[in-house]
């Protein structure tokens, strides 16, 4: 039972750092972005049901990447294994983002895109490792 209050706990450090991060980077990409470079502007956003839907997806990833980083420190304590599990979580928003909407003579949006994926998942794992080393939650017990 201990093992899985600590996943929830993870889990939920996870999902509001992948938020916070999904916030400051809509607000980057609405207001810096898309009103300096032209090429970018697609990337504007408004507050609607779509916003919305994005910034939960990336809370409930965020949330998956907590447990899954938590499960990855248990097992190795390898740093390319570390940078490895936030470069994947990372690279798969990234490149969803692509699918969803090629319609666009540009790479440019979707390369940032790709980049501010892997720049949310670097900043939970960041905060992954202050909350495990500051104990406000334990890595998993050896099995």
């Amino acid at each position: 039972m201990t093992e899985r209050i600590e996943s929830l706990k993870v889990g939920i450090i996870g999902g509001l750092s992948v938020c916070l991060a999904f916030a400051i980077a809509s607000l980057l990409n609405t207001f810096v972005l898309a009103k300096y470079f032209q090429t970018l502007v697609c990337l504007q956003s408004d507050l609607n049901w779509r916003l919305l839907v994005s910034g939960a997806v990336a809370t409930f990833t965020g949330f998956l990447f907590g447990v899954t980083y938590r499960y990855i420190i248990r097992c190795d304590r390898n740093p390319q294994l570390k940078a490895g599990g936030v470069l994947a979580f990372g690279l798969v928003r990234g490149l969803t983002q692509i699918e969803f909407g090629w319609n666009h003579s540009t790479i440019w949006p979707f390369l940032v895109l790709a980049a501010e994926s892997l720049l949310w998942f670097a900043l939970a794992a960041i905060a992954l490792d202050l909350a495990i080393q500051f104990r406000w939650v334990k890595p998993f017990s050896s099995i």
